[in-house]
């Protein structure tokens, strides 16, 4: 008799790292269902692959309940306000989702008998760590309401492990690549964009602080590899997921991007001024605890990724700015409509 397909409930997964792990999921034969309210549906572009089509819970994160996750033997937790500036719209709805919804869907999944629940953390929880590599033994430092709630989720989460639950806290470092829900507000994406579209490579920072980065791809093999790890090698633990060869200085990103996108040049905006977080990450725990664990992408591979995907979609100026691509620009459009609360919740209609 065949074995049972393991299943996976992955929350957000109709977001920007959600639309790759479910691909990534259901192409190992996981069985998969997805858990998101679908406020990124402007976020469409085929030019990076298709959208898996799989059952959709269709509920807030907030608004789970036990029966809900029932039969799941895992949790991917993407559901999130995903980066600074959304952190920065409605602080304490940041908290609400990315910390206490977390929490929530925990509980539930506990109550409900899931074994293993993968927290998407991130490496911003360093915040402010300087020129030295930092790990995951190293103080944790937020400068940003977003990593904040990371690190209040990370503790509160470590006190439901037991024998029977397994929370996993994947640290990523800041993501990069194509997606069929793509994301141009994050660094190596908006700078490819807009060396494609402006011929300029525009930094609005002097480009001297530190950031890791990894592939979106890796970011959704990762999640598979620690579905599989022995619960006590995992549970409630940390781990950096980034390669310690891929942290750069922003102008270094820049750089590489010059290379990829052929007549592009440098341009460092006259605003442009010191950015106080910079952190520099070690790979060594992930390497040591899962012998064998890489990732596949470099900074060169990912540019050149969106580089071509972005040259055929036909992206123009426009959307540098626009909905489609920046998180904060749909949801400030979502809120004007009416079709958002000032919570981030769905407005009920008639």
């Amino acid at each position: 008799m065949a074995e049972a397909k393991k299943r996976v409930l992955v929350t957000g997964h109709l977001g920007y790292v959600g639309a790759v792990t479910t691909r990534v999921l259901t192409e190992a034969g996981l069985d998969v269902t997805g858990c998101d309210i679908d406020l990124f549906p402007v976020a469409d572009f085929p030019t990076a692959g298709r959208m898996v089509d799989v059952p959709n819970i269709g509920k807030d994160v907030r608004d789970l309940t036990p029966a809900d996750l029932e039969g799941f033997d895992a949790v991917v937790q993407l559901a999130a306000l995903s980066n600074d500036p959304l952190g920065q719209l409605r602080p304490g709805a940041t908290d609400a989702i990315n910390h206490l919804g977390a929490l929530h869907t925990a509980e539930c999944a506990k109550a409900a008998g899931v074994e293993r629940f993968l927290f998407a953390s991130s490496c911003s929880n360093y915040g402010k760590a300087g020129e030295n590599f930092v790990d995951e033994t190293s103080p944790l430092n937020p400068q940003t309401e977003y990593g904040e709630s990371k690190v209040r989720a990370e503790a509160s989460l470590s006190k439901l492990a037991d024998d029977s639950f397994t929370p996993v806290f994947l640290r990523f470092a800041t993501a990069y690549g194509a997606s069929p829900r793509l994301r141009l507000d994050i660094v190596l994406n908006n700078l490819v964009a807009y060396a494609l579209t402006t011929g300029e490579i525009r930094l609005l920072s002097d480009g001297t602080p530190w950031r890791p980065i990894v592939h979106v791809e890796d970011m959704a093999r990762s999640f598979l590899t620690m579905l599989d790890q022995p619960a006590d090698v995992v549970r409630a633990q940390a781990f950096n997921i980034c390669r310690t060869d891929n942290n750069y200085q922003i102008r270094d990103i820049a750089r590489v991007v010059a290379e990829v996108v052929p007549g592009s040049k440098l341009a460092i905006s006259p605003d442009a001024s010191p950015d106080n977080r910079s952190y520099r990450v070690s790979s060594a725990k992930i390497e040591k605890a899962i012998p064998g664990f890489a990732l596949k992408w470099t900074a060169k591979t990912g540019a050149e990724q969106i580089y071509r995907a972005a040259k055929d979609f036909g992206m123009t100026e426009e959307h540098l700015s626009a909905k489609n691509f920046i998180r904060l620009r749909q949801l400030e459009a979502l809120i004007a409509a009416g079709e958002i609360d000032e919570t981030f919740r769905r407005v009920a209609t008639a």
